[in-house]
């Protein structure tokens, strides 16, 4: 097995040298649901934008390659469809015209959501407020919020901060429209009123918070030319703190469907499409489309910083110099993506100073934890003789430690915003966990495994402690932790294990002994671990029932860490990983990425060779150097 795991590295590295773009960046695609994909060729069809039937095509081509055999459209492979996905795919490819009801393929997706109920049995937020957008629906009541809310001052018991920056960017448009009741309809628009059953509307949710807004906002309602006013007020102050969040490249905070809303919401307040706003972020949303063989796809959002830096750390971790020209341009491309301006993340955390690092390429105001840390990691052996280096991988380093919770966890994006009378009040389930940021085991463990092996610091830090005591109290009676941004607790438990033997917990503890039996209980035949992403759903752990490469990845990860020897398990584990490297079916494309439970997931290019690179080098470092 020797010669194949050094053989298997050596293939990585160089494919990832190959790889690499000529600003240093890996520009991988992050690839989700059609979602996406549907609304770009809604708004270019409702908008009337000219000259992208080819764009439109590729995107179409896209999503009827995602078809499963029953007709239906899947969150994952082991789900037997999903409504509200074969929904919107189905209504996509009506407005693009590349399809129609008499195709065969329409007719399987149509019979498909009928026995599901039809259309009056869609219920996720996303996908209603599509079909308001476009004119098949009236708005939902739950989504009606008075738009005074956004008024509300930032120490006021409810207001916009307590919703993380990421939802408050897609949840403020929607609001604007729903208060507008807006909606485009055209000659593009396709009639579907076939595919409902025995409801004519979707059922509107109970929606406590919007009741509990139309209450606290009522005094405003009392005096009408005092209500006037603020109306106006509030649509204006929407309006600014939307655009005052446009990125250099015309989107919103870098996400395509938050750039989207926006685009209808300007729409909705008296923009044109020729409009610069309108023209700009439309080309952005461009820039976010990933071109396939024969097929085109708009990411959410691009991974290239996260990219980038994982795979210039594993690299570096493989034995690759930071003197190499690879690693160079890798780190000159991260230090020129650093954020050195002030975001929204300084509401919750005013004494913090800028430093972090965002997701995207284009992305310069919203940093998060764990891109944070892994550039932090990519950047730590050039930091020791660059002072450029030096200077930004302590501000980064700042930036993380002022971004801990009170209660010892790290969030993603922002401090303290975990504030649960939000997921009581919110009516719709997906977006719960979408709307709040609380601390979360994974980055968590991610942040100890940097401070421990980068930064030197150990349990007798009191940072260090007050994480400690709070990833112990989180994990599940059987040993597992759940990861929210990965699938799910094979990606907890990993990152929480190796987080904390990092900063110096015994492998003899009782807590990573307990992690290390469960990791063991659920190895498969093949030697190799998979998670069903409804794991995250039922927030329990869901076998696959298949193994996954970068989940397996993950596993080895953690026992390699744990044992001094390389045992059968992970032998076993080792020959699954170099094998499956070599297959290419559903199983090294099934999603692993969290992002909405039950709504959305990612699918990254760039993780299976990456995870796999760094879990062979630590197998050969440890084992065998």
């Amino acid at each position: 097995m020797k010669e194949e795991l050094l053989s298997s590295i050596e293939n990585i590295i160089d494919k990832l040298k190959i790889d690499q773009s000529s600003d240093g960046s890996w520009g991988y695609s992050l690839e989700a649901s059609p979602i996406t994909d549907v609304y770009f060729i809604i708004l270019l069809r409702l908008l009337e934008i000219e000259g992208e039937e080819e764009l439109i095509a590729q995107l179409a081509n896209r999503i009827i390659s995602k078809q499963a055999e029953n007709g239906a459209w899947k969150l994952c492979y082991d789900s037997d469809g999903d409504l509200e996905t074969t929904v919107e795919a189905y209504y996509g490819l009506l407005f693009s015209q590349h399809r129609n009801r008499e195709d065969e393929n329409m007719k399987k997706a149509e019979q498909f959501i009928r026995s599901k109920g039809g259309i009056g049995n869609v219920n996720k937020l996303f996908t209603l407020v599509l079909l308001a957008i476009s004119g098949e629906i009236r708005w939902p009541k739950s989504v009606s919020i008075p738009l005074e809310f956004t008024l509300l001052p930032n120490n006021f018991p409810v207001n916009k901060y307590d919703i993380v920056g990421h939802a408050r960017v897609h949840f403020l448009p929607i609001i604007i429209m729903a208060n507008k009741r807006f909606s485009i309809k055209n000659k593009y628009t396709p009639n579907i009123h076939h595919l409902y059953t025995i409801k004519k509307h979707p059922k509107d949710p109970l929606a406590l918070f919007t009741s509990f807004l139309k209450l606290i906002t009522l005094p405003t309602k009392l005096i009408p030319p005092l209500s006037k006013r603020l109306l106006k007020k509030s649509m204006r102050t929407t309006e600014s703190f939307l655009l005052e969040r446009i990125e250099p490249d015309g989107t919103l905070y870098s996400y395509a469907p938050a750039t989207i809303y926006m685009i209808f919401a300007m729409i909705s307040l008296g923009y044109t499409k020729q409009s610069q706003i309108i023209v700009n972020a439309i080309q952005g949303l461009k820039s976010l489309v990933y071109r396939f063989d024969e097929a085109d796809h708009l990411q959410a959002a691009t991974s290239t910083v996260w990219d980038t830096a994982i795979i210039s750390f594993t690299l570096q971790e493989s034995n690759v110099l930071p003197t190499n020209s690879v690693i160079k341009k890798a780190n000159e491309y991260i230090l020129s993506r650093q954020h050195l301006q002030i975001g929204d993340w300084i509401v919750r955390n005013p004494k913090a100073k800028p430093g972090g690092w965002g997701f995207s390429d284009i992305n310069t105001m919203y940093p998060d934890v764990d891109c944070t840390a892994i550039a932090l990691r990519a950047l730590k052996r050039s930091s020791v003789y660059n002072n450029r280096f030096r200077n930004a991988w302590n501000k980064g380093l700042n930036w993380v430690l002022m971004m801990q919770n009170d209660d010892g966890g790290w969030p993603a994006f922002e401090k303290n915003l975990n504030r649960r009378i939000i997921n009581l009040l919110i009516p719709f389930e997906e977006a719960k966990e979408f709307a709040i940021d609380p601390s979360t085991n994974d980055l968590t463990g991610r942040v100890l495994q940097f401070l421990g092996y980068d930064c030197g610091k150990t349990e007798k830090h009191f940072r260090i402690q007050k994480a400690i005591r709070w990833l112990k109290r989180q994990q599940e009676k059987n040993g597992s932790w759940y990861g929210r941004w990965g699938i799910s607790y094979t990606h907890g438990t990993s990152a929480v294990v190796i987080g904390l033997l990092a900063v110096g917990v015994s492998p003899y503890d009782p807590a990573i002994r307990k992690a290390n039996q469960w990791m063991l209980s659920i190895q498969n035949e093949d030697g190799g671990w998979g998670e069903s992403c409804y794991s995250d759903v039922v927030k329990k752990y869901v076998p696959l029932k298949h193994s996954t490469p970068t989940q397996s990845a993950w596993a080895l990860e953690m026992l390699i860490e744990i044992n001094d020897k390389p045992t059968h398990e992970i032998n076993r584990g080792i020959h699954y990983l170099i094998n499956t490297l070599k297959r290419n079916d559903w199983t090294t494309v099934y999603p692993t990425g969290g992002g909405i439970p039950g709504s959305v997931y990612f699918y990254y290019h760039s993780l299976n060779h990456t995870w796999a690179l760094l879990t062979l080098a630590k197998y050969k470092k440890k084992y065998l150097d």
